[in-house]
């Protein structure tokens, strides 16, 4: 089986084309960062108000856990047949992929931001308010760049997450990497799904390092050693 899916992998064909591994893989992350800036722009501010505040933290939790029990493919053809009478061209298939991908996105942001504003050191916020800073510069001063590192981790568990459920946006016809599972599933070409599903995880591995690299490059190196020490 391993004999096979290298070989369909190292098969020039199979990288060129518009349907080919290459453009598969690129419409597999349009999809994905398209999915994870949204929830970023959803879930960052409410974590950032409710961790800042306070307020609302049990509702908070509720909607992170509940959120975290869609069932996705459920969800993709229910909002694919809402949608679907009402929206013209590609956006019709588009947006029920996307409306699902931004709902499993926001459940790990909203934990990762919440948790690391509500982890900062009280002594200092207190400090803070003692060189008289407003809400607002405390918030941006000290407590965003102290929960950097658990915000970071956040939108990487939600960029992991996107990344292997993008998979069935090819159940309602769109491209991505689940073409390989789709298609090869229906013409039983089992080395074309077992090397698809290879594609993704080694994209989701690629797609976090570099994340990480970037958190490196952004989180102080004090708190980086914080959040070792802590995990």
């Amino acid at each position: 089986m391993i004999q096979t899916i290298w070989a369909w992998l190292s098969e020039p064909t199979n990288w060129s084309g518009p349907g080919g591994i290459t453009a598969q893989t690129l419409e597999h992350l349009r999809l994905s960062f398209i999915a994870l800036v949204v929830a970023a722009l959803i879930a960052v501010p409410i974590g950032l108000y409710v961790g800042h505040t306070g307020r609302g933290r049990v509702v908070l939790v509720n909607v992170v856990s509940a959120f975290r029990a869609i069932p996705s493919l459920g969800v993709l053809l229910l909002a694919a047949l809402l949608l679907l009478p009402r929206l013209r061209g590609e956006l019709a298939f588009e947006l029920p992929s996307l409306i699902v991908l931004v709902l499993l996105g926001v459940p790990p942001i909203l934990a990762g931001v919440y948790a690391g504003i509500g982890q900062v050191d009280p002594a200092a916020r207190d400090a803070a308010r003692g060189m008289g800073m407003t809400g607002w510069q405390r918030l941006w001063r000290v407590e965003v760049p102290i929960a950097l590192p658990l915000i970071f981790s956040g939108l990487r568990s939600s960029m992991l997450q996107i990344i292997a459920t993008a998979t069935i946006a090819a159940v309602v016809g769109l491209g991505g990497l689940g073409r390989f599972l789709i298609d090869g599933q229906a013409n039983r070409a089992y080395d074309e799904m077992a090397g698809g599903a290879l594609l993704v995880a080694l994209l989701a591995l690629v797609v976090d390092m570099l994340l990480g690299l970037l958190q490196r490059a952004v989180v102080s190196p004090g708190l980086a050693d914080d959040e070792r020490k802590v995990s």
